[in-house]
């Protein structure tokens, strides 16, 4: 199809000045609208105003412009259609051939913070409108919705101004997945403005930033796709050396992030296959790397490290020659960038800064549909309750509280045993709390570490009085865990007679 008359209409102008050059050059007749014909007429490039083209003016403030029979006509004719050809003739509709939009920048006016009013002034009506048009007609007509795709166009058409219907199917399809992308986050908004978090129809819309190589095994394709671009995270981290990262190492960084944002204090979080196997605070973070590794240094290898500070030269000194897969901080001064150089397989990931745990909707994919659920909560000192006859010390509560947050972000069943808020032991995903502590007790000996005066987390209730006695007999001082078995009764007798002093939540934390 020989390109003759072209639609642009941008509120990102990258790259628009070049391909309008080009179709200039072509002898292409270029309508458009409001500031991207100031853009175009500054520049000294012919273009004709919608307006002159349909013979009806904008009206309400631009909201009605493009809305206009002589346009959509224009995309939607099928040219080798002899009704739609007459009413084209009847009704002096002139056919246009390319569609150059990219859509109010809705997500980005949210992202900022903007009042209601502002919002929904940057909703996009009559854009995503001639996009589906041109979409739809995708075998006569080009839609272009991304900058990024201008090169490709203009290479395609250098020869004679025409493009192949495979390319038109191909930009269709995209043109497609914005506009379906658009109205996810306009809904999404909504639904937040009106406090409704679980509407009868939900749509999830990601950008594709990576293909990957292969996902959790090399026969399966994967590919990342990013949901938020602006919040600090794993999406807007920039990675500043190493190879490009596989489908395991987003899932492993994204907890290992996920968890050491949990912390105010200085913290470092070894992950490996999504569990942590050593999480710290300290006065800085080479204390809080060297009490995270003593707790699994065998499982550190290989794994994934995390920071809520920026990386120091002391830091790396501090890692010596251990063997990681990734790392993930805030930043890294000179000297650790320098010496984190000399590991050639590792791939540092910089995310600028750490905030603290921004509430979000958990999605997990299941056979048929998703699941979807509200962020996981953070516990206060305040809500817990000392069920025993010796309440916890002011270290111990110090202690409970990081213990239960680390807790948060292993997978269930989970026992988590710390001292001076490191981890000891950690036992994770085992099918019966008792095989979970048992495993927290002997992972925590096999490292050397006395677990005599230390404190236990559970993520949920304890079913018998037997992870109680098992903890007993490693020496265990203190407790928390959510409450509400059918034997707590039993439990906390089992506490008490061993002087252990336990609280509950009252909330748990199933990690699955």
């Amino acid at each position: 199809m020989t390109i003759k008359r072209a639609l642009i209409s941008v509120s990102d102008k990258t790259g628009l000045l070049e391909f309008a050059r080009f179709l200039d050059s072509k002898k292409i007749e270029i309508l458009s609208t409001g500031g991207t014909a100031k853009a175009l007429r500054d520049a000294g490039i012919a273009v004709k105003e919608v307006s002159d083209h349909t013979g009806f003016p904008e009206i309400m403030d631009g909201r009605v412009k493009t809305l206009h029979p002589k346009i959509h006509g224009g995309l939607l004719a099928v040219r080798n259609d002899k009704e739609h050809v007459a009413a084209m003739d009847k009704h002096d509709i002139s056919a246009i051939d390319l569609v150059v939009i990219n859509l109010y920048p809705f997500e980005a006016t949210v992202a900022k913070g903007a009042d209601f009013d502002t919002c929904i002034e940057n909703i996009d009506i009559g854009g995503p409108s001639m996009v589906r048009s041109a979409s739809k007609n995708h075998a006569f007509v080009t839609i272009v919705v991304d900058p990024a795709d201008y090169a490709s166009v203009m290479d395609e058409m250098k020869a004679d101004g025409s493009t192949t219907l495979e390319t038109r199917k191909k930009l269709a399809a995209k043109a497609f997945s914005r506009t379906a992308a658009y109205d996810s986050a306009i809904s999404q908004w909504f639904n937040t403005q009106n406090n409704v978090p679980f509407p009868a129809s939900m749509t999830v819309a990601g950008t594709l930033k990576a293909q990957l190589h292969y996902g959790e095994n090399p026969h399966q394709r994967a590919g990342y796709y990013v949901t938020d671009a602006v919040t600090p995270s794993l999406a807007t981290a920039k990675q500043t050396q190493g190879a490009e990262l596989s489908y395991n190492n987003y899932s492993d960084v994204s907890a290992a992030f996920e968890l050491v944002r949990e912390f105010h204090q200085p913290a470092v979080a070894i992950i490996k296959h999504a569990n942590p196997c050593g999480v710290a605070v300290g006065t800085d973070i080479v204390e809080a790397f060297k009490k995270a590794l003593a707790c699994d240094p065998a499982s550190a290898y290989g794994g994934i490290i995390a920071t809520n500070r920026p990386l120091t030269g002391a830091f790396c000194e501090a890692l010596g020659k251990l063997f990681l897969e990734v790392m993930i901080a805030p930043a890294a001064d000179e000297a650790a960038l320098a010496a984190l150089a000399g590991k050639k397989k590792l791939k540092l990931l910089l995310t600028g800064e750490t905030p603290r745990p921004i509430a979000k909707m958990v999605i997990k994919s299941i056979s048929g549909g998703f699941l979807a659920q509200d962020d996981d909560a953070i516990v206060t000192k305040e809500e817990l309750k000392t069920v025993t006859a010796i309440a916890p010390d002011a270290k111990q509560l110090e202690d409970l509280m990081f213990a239960f947050t680390v807790a948060k972000h292993v997978k269930s069943n989970t026992i988590v045993l710390v001292r001076d808020r490191a981890t000891l032991g950690i036992g994770a995903g085992q099918m019966s709390r008792i095989d979970s502590t048992r495993i927290a007790c002997w992972k925590a000996k096999e490292a050397g570490l006395d677990t005599k005066g230390c404190v236990l987390a559970s993520d949920a209730f304890f079913p018998f009085a037997d992870n109680v006695e098992m903890a007993a007999a490693a020496g265990i001082s203190a407790i928390i865990q959510p409450g509400g078995s059918i034997r707590d009764e039993e439990v906390v007798k089992a506490a008490d007679a061993a002087g252990i002093a336990m609280v509950y939540t009252g909330i748990r934390h199933f990690r699955h």
